[in-house]
């Protein structure tokens, strides 16, 4: 019995892992549905890998959407599916590296001072209102919406031909395609009476 007991954890943990690895397969084929799940169950993690690394939370959340940004781009790198997890996490340790030295090597702009920059806490409760409206707003687009504003929101600069290849759309429909999505952010944010 104590035998048996001894390998219920890690028959669980091998569980977890093939259902990660099955997830990763149906992913890379192209079922949409299974990345919702990939995302929801790994995320925990990699928030924590962040966290770990030393981040605050804002900074933490950019990596982790730029690691899932670096997964979706190079899905097709990805050879064994076992190893998903562990790509995972070396990604975020290494997007939370270079963030955190682009954190460090930011020099101020000369006349403004540290505390110009810093929001009163009135300022802060309102922002973050807003950016909680914002992202409430962005999830009730359709997900190709979703997924072609978060890019556009967390990647400087992205190219026309790399959105149109993570989204499976032709390059001369992102331009139109991020139009109307806006069009559709904005109609539901006017619809909000409290905001700005």
């Amino acid at each position: 019995m104590a035998k048996s007991e001894a390998t219920a954890p890690r028959d669980t943990f091998q569980e977890r892992r093939n259902r990660v690895a099955e997830l990763f397969l149906e992913v890379r084929a192209g079922n949409r549905d299974r990345l919702d799940e990939l995302v929801a169950t790994l995320t925990p993690v990699l928030w924590q890998v962040a966290r770990a690394q030393g981040l605050d939370r804002a900074s933490s959340q950019d990596v982790v959407q730029m690691t899932w940004l670096h997964f979706l781009k190079d899905i097709e790198r990805i050879h064994t599916p076992a190893a998903v997890v562990g790509w995972l996490v070396t990604t975020t340790k290494r997007e939370a590296w270079r963030m955190r030295r682009a954190e460090t090597n930011t020099e101020p702009v000369e006349g403004f001072d540290k505390a110009d920059e810093a929001a009163t806490p009135e300022e802060a409760v309102v922002l973050g209102d807003e950016h909680r409206r914002l992202w409430e707003a962005v999830g009730t687009l359709s997900r190709r919406c979703q997924e072609l504003l978060r890019v556009v929101a967390f990647v400087p600069r992205p190219s026309y031909v790399e959105l149109a290849g993570r989204l499976g759309m032709p390059v001369g429909g992102v331009g139109p395609t991020r139009g109307r999505c806006l069009a559709q952010l904005r109609a539901t944010l006017a619809g909000d009476g409290g905001w700005p």
